[in-house]
């Protein structure tokens, strides 16, 4: 059985966590990873993650079909629910994104890497 979560806030570090919005259905979340750091493999049953990044470098990998996405200031990836994923800061510094969730119940339902 899987495990799902309402709150991954305290599954993986980040440098920096903050929710800008918040109401039932949708979210708007800011995140800062070092580069060491990343966002373990996980999906969402039914919310999609729009991924804006604002500062420095992130790689998002995919799965189903299998796919990365180099993402640097300016740029976004809409990735929908049920598309397992794995965030990584692929850049010198820090790198700092914003994730747009909804429309849906929000959950994380983490994987192990294959």
């Amino acid at each position: 059985m899987t495990d799902s979560y309402t709150d991954a806030s305290g599954l993986y570090e980040v440098e920096h966590r903050d929710i800008h919005a918040e109401r039932e259905g949708f979210r708007i979340s800011e995140l800062s990873l070092s580069n060491t750091q990343q966002v373990p493999w996980h999906y969402h049953s039914n919310i999609s993650d729009t991924f804006y990044v604002l500062k420095g470098q992130i790689t998002v990998y995919v799965r189903e079909p299998k796919e990365t996405h180099l993402l640097e200031p300016g740029e976004s990836l809409v990735v929908g629910a049920q598309r397992p994923h794995l965030v990584r800061n692929t850049g010198e510094g820090s790198a700092t994104f914003l994730i747009l969730q909804g429309l849906g119940e929000y959950d994380y339902i983490p994987l192990t890497t294959k």
